[in-house]
């Protein structure tokens, strides 16, 4: 039998006092408070009172420390999947608004459908389709649990509820640690739930990455 839900988990808050847009620059661990987050979150999926059968993560500093707490709580160690890793960006290591007053990155804003300053949107849906599948089917039972990024989790949501890919990251509903969770039935997800357990308030680093 394979697994009975998947929930896709966003990592806490990053310690980022240059306050960069790290993508997948090495380095940017969770600071206190998303440590906290990360708890928070796992908590969450525990009181939901369902087994958790195997747990996932990117490859990043970021979500394999949002996955510690998952790993203390359900006794799993987590698989590193680079498929659901964040997508590349061209910005990654600067300051977004110093960015956007050089003309010379401009070029990079051209075709926000793809988008073209990164990863094409439909790439990232694919490859996080193929991970959230297999998991599934690997999963002999209980949950997976998931721990991946704002982007990828939320052009997932957009991909799943028949929405355009397209969108301002500035209004992504996919907030720190949050939960979005889907079943799968018939060969389709659907998406079944979506929480935000951890506590925002003092949080700095709450950006779209």
């Amino acid at each position: 039998m394979p697994a009975d839900r998947l929930h896709l988990v966003r990592h806490g808050e990053v310690h980022n006092p240059g306050r960069v847009l790290y993508g997948r620059l090495p380095g940017f661990g969770l600071s206190a408070d998303g440590r906290r987050m990360a708890r928070q979150a796992a908590e969450y999926v525990a009181s939901l009172d369902r087994p958790v059968g195997s747990l996932v993560c990117s490859p990043l500093q970021r979500t394999q420390e949002s996955a510690e707490p998952f790993t203390e709580i359900f006794g799993i160690e987590p698989l590193v999947d680079e498929r659901v890793i964040e997508p590349t960006n061209v910005f990654e290591g600067r300051r977004m608004k110093r960015a956007m007053f050089n003309p010379w990155n401009w070029r990079h804003l051209l075709a926000p459908a793809l988008p073209s300053w990164g990863e094409p949107y439909l790439q990232v849906v694919a490859r996080m389709d193929e991970a959230m599948r297999e998991a599934w089917e690997r999963t002999e039972s209980g949950d997976v649990v998931i721990v991946s990024h704002q982007l990828p989790i939320w052009v997932t949501h957009l991909s799943v509820t028949g929405a355009a890919l397209r969108h301002n990251p500035t209004q992504r509903r996919c907030a720190l640690s949050s939960v979005t969770s889907f079943d799968l039935a018939d060969d389709e997800w659907s998406e079944v739930a979506y929480a935000e357990p951890a506590r925002l308030d003092g949080a700095v680093d709450v950006g779209a990455v």
